[in-house]
């Protein structure tokens, strides 16, 4: 069965969310451990910028290894 563009869309929005929540968790209970003290207002922008910086890898991979299975012509 094919997933539905709508359902490819919540599916991308939820591995964002559940990824961000995960890079803010892991900071709040990491930093300390190497001496980094910081706000939840900094954890929470620092969260987002990783996101973001995750998404455009995700994207330029597959776009990559699109071009790479276009190109051998599978």
């Amino acid at each position: 069965m094919k997933q539905s563009r709508t359902m490819s869309m919540v599916e991308a929005i939820a591995n964002v969310a559940v990824g961000y929540g995960i890079a803010v968790g892991t900071q709040i209970l990491i930093f300390p451990i190497f001496g980094l003290h910081t706000t939840l207002a900094q954890n929470l922008k620092m969260g987002a910028v990783f996101t973001v910086v995750s998404i455009a890898r995700s994207f330029l991979l597959r776009r990559l290894f699109e071009a790479i299975r276009i190109r051998s012509g599978s």
